[in-house]
C-alpha cells in the first residue's frame, strides 16, 4: 500500500536529473561508463583510503567478500544474529555453514564475549571459523575494538556488514572500513540510495582489483572474449552510479537529518513509560538510517504489533526489527550461540518512519498516536 509516512523514502533534490541525462546522452548505460568511477572515486575519498568497487547489490558484495575469503564447502562463517537474510544467505551460497551469534543489550549487534565463546567451542570441534560477519544494525555501530581483538588473536578476518550504517563512524573510523573487507546497501530504502546497489570497501588493493574482475564474468583483458575462472554479473550500471554519486554528495546532510529526527523522537517520547532506544557510545556516531524502538510490553501491555496495526490504520509505516536468523525455519539447524537477547529486542521493537523528507509536525502526529495509545493503559 501507498503511506502517508512511509518508513524511509528516497529524495532526490540534487544533481540526480542532471547526472541522469549526461549518462543517456553518452549512450553508456551499462557497466562501462564514466560515472562508475567517478562514483567509486568519491564513496573511497568520503570513508578515508578505501578503495572501492561499485556492485549492484548489498547482497552481491557480502557474496563476492566471501568468494575473494575463500570461503567454500565445508567451511564455517560466524554471523550476527540478528540482521537480515542477507547477511547470511551468502554463506550457504558458497557451500559454507552460518554460525550465529546473540546481541548485546547496548548496541543490539553481535556480543563479543559470546563471540568469543563460539570461535573457541569451534575450534574444539576441529572447525576453526573462516570468517566473521559483523552488522552495524539500523546504523549503529558494533563494538568494534573489543570485535577486532578477538578477531586477531584468533587469525579470524572480518567482514563487515556495513549495509545499512553508510556515513555511520566508530572511534573516527567510518564503517566498512574497520575489518579486512566491508560492503555497503544503496537499496531504495537506504540512507543514500542507486535504485538498487551496493560497494565493497578494503584497504587491500588486490582484493579491489580482484573484485573488479570477478564481478564482471572475470573476463580477461583481451580483444575477444576469453573467461579462465567463473565469474558473476555483480557490476553497478552507470545509471545507478549517477544517481548514487548525487546521492553521496547529500550524505552528510542526509546523516544529520536522520540523527535530527531520532534526535527528536527521544524528545516526543521522553515521557512514555516503557519505550527505549539504542544506545551510541561516546566512541560511535551513528547515521541513524532507521530510529527503532523497544517497548516494554510486561510493563505497559502494548505490544509492538498493536502499535503497528495502531499506526498502519492511520497510513503510517512501522516495521518489526529483524527476526533472528537462528529462530528462521530455513536456518534451523545451524548453530547458534547465545541466550534470548535478540529474541526479546526482537519480540519488543519497532522501526519509526526516518525519511529525511519527514518533519517535526509529522514526528508529533505519530508520537501523539504513540502516546493516546498509551493512555489508554495508564
Amino acid at each position: 500500500m501507498s503511506y502517508m509516512l512511509p518508513l524511509s523514502f528516497p529524495v532526490f533534490n540534487g544533481n540526480e536529473n542532471l547526472y541522469i541525462q549526461q549518462v543517456m546522452s553518452s549512450g553508456h548505460l551499462a557497466t562501462s561508463g564514466s560515472f562508475i568511477h567517478k562514483f567509486e572515486s568519491k564513496l573511497s575519498k568520503k570513508v578515508k583510503s578505501h578503495q572501492a568497487v561499485a556492485l549492484n547489490s548489498g547482497t552481491s558484495a557480502l557474496h563476492l567478500a566471501l568468494v575473494l575469503l575463500g570461503i567454500g564447502p565445508g567451511d564455517e562463517v560466524i554471523c550476527q544474529s540478528f540482521t537480515f537474510c542477507a547477511s547470511a544467505n551468502p554463506i550457504v551460497y558458497l557451500g559454507a555453514t552460518p554460525v550465529f551469534v546473540d546481541s548485546e543489550r547496548d548496541t543490539w549487534n553481535i556480543d563479543p564475549e559470546i563471540l568469543e565463546d563460539a570461535i573457541l567451542s569451534r575450534i574444539a570441534q576441529g572447525k576453526k571459523p573462516k570468517a566473521i560477519i559483523v552488522v552495524h544494525l539500523f546504523g549503529m555501530p558494533a563494538k568494534m575494538n573489543e570485535i577486532m581483538n578477538i578477531a586477531n588473536k584468533y587469525s579470524i578476518p572480518v567482514l563487515e556488514d556495513a549495509a545499512e550504517a553508510v556515513g555511520s563512524c566508530y572511534e573516527g573510523k567510518y564503517c566498512g572500513t574497520i575489518g579486512k573487507l566491508g560492503i555497503y546497501s544503496f537499496n531504495g530504502n537506504k540512507i543514500i540510495t542507486t535504485g538498487g546497489g551496493g560497494a565493497m570497501l578494503s584497504n587491500d588493493a588486490t582484493l579491489i582489483e580482484r573484485a573488479k574482475y570477478l564481478s564482471t564474468q572475470a573476463r580477461e583483458d583481451l580483444p575477444f572474449y576469453q573467461h579462465l575462472e567463473i565469474g558473476y554479473n555483480y557490476r553497478m550500471n552507470n545509471m545507478a552510479a549517477a544517481i548514487g554519486l548525487a546521492q553521496l554528495e547529500k550524505l552528510e546532510s542526509w546523516i544529520e537529518k536522520r540523527r535530527l529526527i531520532n534526535e527528536r523522537y527521544r524528545y516526543l517520547l521522553e515521557g512514555v513509560p516503557g519505550i527505549t532506544f539504542q544506545t551510541e557510545s561516546d566512541e560511535s556516531k551513528s547515521n541513524y538510517w532507521l530510529t527503532t524502538i523497544l517497548i516494554d510490553d510486561k510493563a505497559t501491555g502494548i505490544s509492538n504489533d498493536r502499535l503497528r496495526v495502531v499506526l498502519f490504520k492511520a497510513g503510517i509505516e512501522t516495521r518489526f526489527l529483524w527476526k533472528p536468523l537462528h529462530l528462521q525455519p530455513v536456518y534451523k539447524s545451524a548453530p547458534f550461540y547465545g541466550g534470548n537477547i535478540s529474541e526479546k529486542m526482537f519480540l519488543q521493537g519497532l522501526c519509526l518512519p526516518s525519511s529525511v523528507s519527514l518533519t517535526f509536525e509529522d514526528q508529533k502526529l505519530i508520537c501523539g498516536m504513540i502516546e493516546k495509545e498509551f493512555s489508554k493503559i495508564y
